[in-house]
């Protein structure tokens, strides 16, 4: 039972380095946001518009 904890540890801690080598690639070589670039939201066209709280059932 303590070797199978032990290989599980192990599993586990060779898990978290490829988390890392993965998170470190992504970061270094992915291209970052520059200014200005949009935030593209896509949002059904006919859906209602929640923000407008100008109707007689908001109290305000």
């Amino acid at each position: 039972m303590k070797r199978i904890a032990v290989w599980v540890f192990y599993g586990i801690g060779a898990l978290a380095i490829v988390y890392l080598a993965l998170y470190a690639y992504a970061a270094f070589t992915g291209h970052g946001l520059q200014p200005g670039d949009p935030i593209h939201i896509f949002r059904k066209p006919d859906a209602p518009d929640y923000s407008a709280a100008t109707g007689s059932d908001f109290a305000g």
